[in-house]
């Protein structure tokens, strides 16, 4: 098996388990700390999102250059003493970055959070605590991206499970001890944050070309940023524009919503941002290999890995975010239990389960921009989307709440795949987009959404999924639409006919 598949399976794996185990927990989180409670966590995965605009474009730019001195591009010294001035401009920015957002722990929890029943003591030292583990978990991208441009994302894999579940799995042993509050919960995380700088930080010294691979010495200069500033500035202003773009529904509406509506507004986005889960695997496999077979020359090859692997995503991603669209209001059911809840966060899971589907099909062109070292159009595109989508989404959840956002966010997110990454396709690979669009996306993502829809017309005129059926109701429908997004696949239907051939010789 190569390297390349062996990597997604794995990425799929920890994604899949990352997924269930911080997804199937939600509603215990609720059920035991309470909706403003989880309200307040919901605001901690919002902060994290926002700390990547201090990212400067530094992560990805490890990771490719890594990819780049595996693949021969860069010389074992020339990566080192990029390593070393990118470390420092790291930790300078985490403390500042931490800083200023523990300075700010008062004012957020006393003017822009709106709290009904938590004492404000124990919100301010909450959002301390945020702060401090915020800085350390965004360190780990530095450390993240040496470890997944040398490919080894087997190990990576299995340290984030481990992760994950210390992350939302052990907090309830630190619960069950000293209390369901979010003083606990909010401590806790902040050990396994340590724990998981720590040993990233160990892992990536193992990988780094070792000093006795060079005779001169490593210095402490920025210079050998300049070589790769245009790259990374770029990353950075589109990191940044796409956090706008991605967040500011949620910070907006952390400001108006009180601290429980918010609290089941993100328990919708949370669950939909699954589907960005489940294609983030492919993603991060592709990234560094399609940069290496650039570096390498090898077109044909690139575009070959551009292509199956979009198809991939539109299985496993299309059939995931079609399976929500049609099963939203019995999958809350069965999950929750709570009828309240269901009819709250059910119409705002499906329209940004369909945004995302429609994010991470578009996120592509992002891919093929990466590996060619060309961000221009990546650049541009983000510029225009958050010029419109912000005050868009800004109007809508003002007047109209969380659906209002949700509405903005799926329709946005439409118009980007079929306008502009035709055109991004159009500037970069002539005569790719129908090919990509249409084989490689569009008929498995049609005709599986079709079935789904009959579907949905059908349990909502038998009303199937009542009774207690829920969980058999989700299980048969995705089961389905998995079946028929197989079925239209090129690759799928290729890796079946060799397996046969194989397996009658």
């Amino acid at each position: 098996m190569s390297i390349l598949k062996k990597n997604i399976i794995a990425n799929y794996a920890s994604q899949i388990y990352v997924a269930i185990v911080g997804i199937a927990l939600l509603p215990i989180y609720i059920k035991y700390m309470g909706s403003e409670a989880y309200g307040l966590v919901g605001f901690f995965a919002m902060l994290q999102a926002w700390f990547g605009v201090l990212d400067l474009g530094l992560t990805p730019t490890v990771g490719r250059e890594m990819a780049r001195y595996k693949g021969g591009a860069c010389s074992a010294l020339a990566f080192r003493q990029l390593y070393r001035a990118l470390t420092v401009i790291f930790v300078i920015v985490a403390v500042i970055g931490g800083a200023v957002l523990f300075l700010s722990s008062e004012w957020i929890a006393t003017q822009w959070l709106n709290i009904e029943n938590l004492p404000v003591s124990d919100v301010i030292i909450a959002v301390q605590i945020m702060a401090v583990s915020v800085a350390l978990r965004w360190m780990t991208g530095l450390y993240r991206g040496v470890v997944t441009g040398s490919e080894e994302l087997v190990w990576l894999s299995g340290f984030n499970a481990i992760i994950a579940t210390l992350r939302f799995i052990g907090v309830f042993v630190s619960m069950w001890y000293f209390g369901f509050t979010p003083l606990v919960f909010f401590i806790h995380q902040f050990f396994i944050a340590l724990i998981e700088i720590v040993s990233l930080a160990i892992k990536s010294q193992q990988l780094l070309p070792q000093k006795s691979s060079f005779n001169d010495a490593i210095g402490w200069s920025f210079s050998p940023i300049k070589s790769v500033l245009k790259f990374s500035l770029t990353i950075a202003f589109t990191a940044s524009v796409w956090v706008f773009v991605t967040q500011t529904d949620k910070l907006v509406l952390s400001g108006i919503l009180s601290l429980e509506d918010y609290g089941y507004f993100t328990l919708a986005v949370l669950v939909a941002n699954g589907i960005m889960m489940i294609g983030g695997p492919i993603s991060n496999a592709i990234m560094p290999r399609m940069a290496r077979l650039h570096a390498e020359q090898k077109h044909e090859e690139m575009i070959n890995v551009y292509r199956k692997s979009t198809q991939l995503v539109a299985i496993i991603a299309g059939s995931a975010a079609i399976t929500l669209v049609a099963t939203a209001e019995p999958l809350l059911m069965a999950w929750t239990g709570d009828l309240y809840l269901t009819e709250k966060v059910a119409p705002i899971l499906r329209l940004y389960a369909a945004g995302n589907l429609f994010l991470c099909i578009a996120a592509f062109s992002y891919y093929l921009q990466y590996a060619k070292g060309n961000l221009k159009y990546h650049l541009i595109g983000n510029i225009g989307l958050a010029l419109i989508l912000i005050p868009c989404v800004i109007f809508a959840a003002s007047h109209f709440g969380g659906l209002g956002a949700a509405y903005v966010w799926l329709i946005m997110n439409m118009l980007f795949l079929f306008i502009w990454v035709a055109y991004v396709h159009h500037k970069l690979e002539p005569k790719l987009h129908n090919r990509w669009l249409w084989n490689d996306a569009m008929i498995i993502l049609l005709p599986t959404s079709f079935v789904a829809y009959l579907l949905f017309l059908i349990d909502s005129n038998t009303n199937i999924s009542a009774g207690g059926n829920e969980v058999f109701t989700v299980i048969i429908v995705g089961f389905i639409v998995m079946g028929v997004a197989l079925l239209f696949s090129g690759q799928a239907k290729l890796l079946f006919i060799n397996k046969l051939k194989g397996f009658r010789e």
